[in-house]
């Protein structure tokens, strides 16, 4: 039983509707065949929780989810997940075990990753299905698109692996006024012009994450991979029309209520002096719970539908914010992310208010909080 008043709120039906929305607005284009959904779970679903998530797109009927390693591969297959898990990450220095073990798809994003597997899919007399990652331009993981007249034929000429899908990652998409996103584009497409002659036909092409999903239809193919959008949030600054629900609360309780006088000071490196005689409120949550440093004075929480600006230093199991002008008792509620009275503070805004990005706001909620599932 915990005895912490911090809790995540994972609300599951609101994932599953988004499922749907995404699903819904996929059908809705002109596009003759709709693409398929890779749903995203890697990094813990985002921090949402991953057994619990991955379980619930299942239900809705996700039959491809994602994950970035065999590690967070195998903790679905543990919890009952049954549908295909395609692990993105590199593979080439892993213990390739669980991919038969645990009957998961791998990415060959590198050379030796192909060896690798070709090695292990022998040794265990199957002929493996695969995905192919092609580096357009982001210069991270995949085969350099400018080189496959090297790389592939090695992969082509392995009797035990089968490459039924070939895909890329955008680095811009979300950036309207970078021309990267129609370059990558544009070389995706010669590659996949290509690919006949190099002696790979694969099955399914897949390239868009959320910001590609929502910018351009060229960038579906057969299978769309969404996965900030499927938790309810909008790749800022794009936006959508598409009906989408927070998956994701954040809420704790007052545990203390304090006067505080003119010219004192609150929190770690007397960072706020007091400017008029007020009161704060301490809140048990901070930087060891995901909350961001840099929420000091630059957000608020929500205390009885109120704002409550984070004043003083986020320290590491706790905040303090100024209730001066709201009646606060020990034991009410604190909002931290989510709704509260009418009153809403989105993971977009926090973000953007502490200069960063929803992804990391999200997949830094702590593992000593709770998810509460509903």
């Amino acid at each position: 039983m915990s005895v912490r008043c911090t809790f995540a709120h994972v609300d599951l039906a609101a994932l599953q509707s988004n499922f749907r929305a995404i699903r819904e607005f996929l059908a809705s284009s002109s596009s003759p065949r709709p693409p398929g959904i890779v749903g995203v779970v890697k990094a813990n679903a985002y921090g949402h929780g991953a057994p619990a998530v991955a379980l619930a797109l299942q239900d809705a009927g996700a039959t491809i989810l994602a994950c970035a390693d065999i590690e967070e591969a195998v903790v679905l297959r543990k919890a009952g997940v049954t549908a295909e898990i395609l692990v993105f990450g590199a593979l080439s220095v892993s213990d390739l075990g669980g991919v038969f073990e645990h009957d998961l798809t791998p990415t060959i994003s590198t050379p030796g990753a192909g060896r690798s597997l070709q090695a292990a899919a022998a040794k265990h007399g199957i002929k493996l299905a695969c995905h192919l990652k092609i580096d357009t331009g982001m210069n991270r993981l995949g085969l350099r698109f400018d080189n496959l007249e090297y790389t592939l034929p090695e992969l082509v000429a392995s009797p035990n692996l089968e490459i039924v899908a070939i895909y890329t990652h955008f680095a811009t998409a979300d950036d309207p006024d970078d021309p990267l996103f129609e370059l990558q584009s544009k070389r995706f497409e010669q590659v996949l012009d290509r690919l006949p002659q190099l002696g790979i036909h694969p099955r399914l092409r897949h390239a868009a994450n959320s910001a590609a999903t929502l910018r351009d239809s060229r960038a579906w193919y057969d299978l769309v991979r969404p996965g900030l959008m499927m938790y309810g949030v909008v790749p800022p600054p794009l936006a959508s029309t598409i009906p989408l629900k927070a998956v994701l609360s954040l809420r704790s309780r007052v545990v203390a209520v304090k006067g505080v006088k003119v010219g004192e000071v609150v929190g770690y490196g007397a960072r706020w002096t007091v400017p008029k005689p007020g009161r704060i409120a301490v809140v048990p949550a901070g930087y060891a719970d995901g909350l961001d440093r840099r929420m000091a004075g630059a957000s608020s929480v929500l205390i009885r539908g109120k704002r409550a600006p984070i004043v003083g230093a986020v320290s590491m199991d706790m905040i303090t914010v100024d209730v001066s002008d709201i009646r606060v008792e020990t034991g009410d509620e604190v909002v931290i992310i989510g709704e509260q009275g009418g009153e809403r503070l989105e993971v977009r805004e926090i973000a953007a208010a502490i200069g960063t990005n929803p992804y990391e706001m999200l997949c830094r909620v702590g593992t000593r909080i709770e998810r509460i599932y509903q």
